[in-house]
């Protein structure tokens, strides 16, 4: 079976959500088949597996979903990235620019060693802010991020032409 078309058909598209114009790329039904799933963190960790990665970093949501399932596959551990105000322990930040003002993300002040190797992770890639703001809250605790991983890339939205020069970016999903 070719896993990234079965990923591919799938993916449900709904149409005005959460506003008009939006194409919402819906990934629940890939999560709800006990055959995909599993496919699906393997087709998402098949880059990184001989890159000792030590920590996956979510995104918050949707991150959260995949990326606990890919530390597991990948002998890592789990770190949450989320809004800013939503982490019970002291915090490190990172703002970043959206299209109209700004957002902050925040993780756990312990949550990366310098001596950690990250790969960061989120269910879509759209343009890029998140993830962009992700790497340098990574960075800011010395920790080396070797990649990004995503199920799904809106290739029209230029989301990689933010990221950091020099690592892979792997999508098994083009949209």
């Amino acid at each position: 079976m070719d896993i990234a078309a079965a990923l591919a058909r799938a993916v449900r598209t709904v149409p005005d959500f959460p506003t008009p114009g939006i194409q919402f790329k819906d990934i629940t039904p890939i999560l709800g088949d006990p055959l995909l799933l599993p496919r699906a963190v393997e087709a998402l960790a098949a880059p990184f597996v001989d890159e000792g990665i030590t920590r996956v970093v979510g995104i918050e949501a949707r991150g959260f979903i995949l990326g606990a399932m890919l530390a597991q596959y990948l002998g890592a551990g789990f770190v949450p990235v989320r809004k800013r105000g939503k982490l019970p322990y002291e915090t490190v930040a990172v703002a970043y620019e959206l299209e109209y003002g700004t957002d902050t993300i925040e993780m756990h002040i312990d949550a990366l060693a310098p001596t950690d190797r990250v790969l960061i992770h989120d269910d879509v890639i759209a343009t890029g802010g998140t993830a962009a703001a992700c790497y340098r809250l990574a960075r800011h605790t010395g920790a080396s991020v070797v990649g990004y991983a995503f199920l799904m890339e809106l290739g029209f939205l230029r989301g990689r032409d933010v990221l950091e020069e020099g690592l892979q970016v792997h999508a098994v999903l083009q949209s």
